[in-house]
């Protein structure tokens, strides 16, 4: 057994992370390859460092291409062979005329949850406009969904099973930036990577829109530092490359935005 209290301790999402090493703990017993659902980010890095600590069991996350922020996880023991082919997931194309009735993100995922399954069944939903949207889902909800979902907003849909070489995948834009800033203040930094006003950054802040590795922060004097990604719902995400003291002792930032 796994010393699971341990392992929770300073946890925050203390029930996913349970369910993680539920998993663990079945793929010790059994020899094989077991799967948890799909991760936010937040429960993705807490997961991975609790198997950091751990020799007996090792997992690998994936989320069907490159930059997916909802991940699974395959788990094994250290002495099977794991890779990110190991995690069962499967694409669905929902296809339907978007063109007078526009959905989002929010619309196709309110659909799926509509029908009765749970959010950690499903992955990104990548929307392609007019045309409709794909989703990375858990492969069990393949019969399902194409059965039960038939309707996004007011436009009927169809929904069928697609291979991984038909994933749209829009690369990021990336644009690097440099900085001159009295302090690492998150308002300070934030502000100038995002091309806004100070103010207006703070207003962000103060809302709870704004996340740094992943973790909701609302004080806009929190100190960010090289490695940090600093996310604003809707604006995209930015990070913290390096920071420099130049000699009048003020902090030369380099960042990289994505789009």
């Amino acid at each position: 057994m796994l010393p699971r209290e341990e392992l929770l301790k300073n946890v925050e999402n203390r029930d996913r992370i349970a369910q993680v090493i539920d998993r663990a703990e079945q793929a010790l017993k059994t020899w094989e390859i077991t799967h948890c659902d799909f991760l936010s980010p937040p429960e993705l890095l807490e997961s991975q460092r609790v198997f950091q600590g751990l020799t007996e069991v090792q997992c690998v996350a994936w989320g069907g291409y490159p930059q997916a922020e909802r991940q699974r996880l395959a788990i094994a023991r250290s002495e099977l062979p794991l890779e990110p082919a190991s995690v069962e997931l499967a694409v669905l194309e929902i296809t339907g005329n978007f063109l007078f009735d526009t959905a989002n993100h929010r619309d196709f995922l309110g659909a799926m949850l509509g029908t009765g399954i749970v959010r950690e069944k499903t992955g990104d939903v990548l929307v392609l406009g007019e045309r409709g949207a794909q989703v990375i889902v858990v492969p069990s909800l393949i019969e399902f969904l194409a059965m039960s979902l038939t309707q996004v907003r007011s436009v009927p849909v169809k929904v069928r099973q697609i291979d991984w070489s038909e994933l749209k995948i829009r690369e990021p834009k990336k644009r690097e930036i440099t900085t001159v800033e009295a302090s690492l203040r998150l308002d300070a930094v934030a502000s100038a990577g995002f091309g806004m006003s100070r103010s207006k950054m703070v207003s962000f802040i103060d809302a709870g829109d704004v996340r740094v590795n992943w973790k909701e922060i609302t004080q806009a004097s929190h100190l960010v530092k090289p490695g940090d990604l600093i996310a604003i719902r809707g604006k995209g995400r930015l990070e913290v490359i390096e920071v420099v003291i130049t000699k009048k002792q003020r902090y030369r930032v380099q960042l990289i935005r994505y789009q």
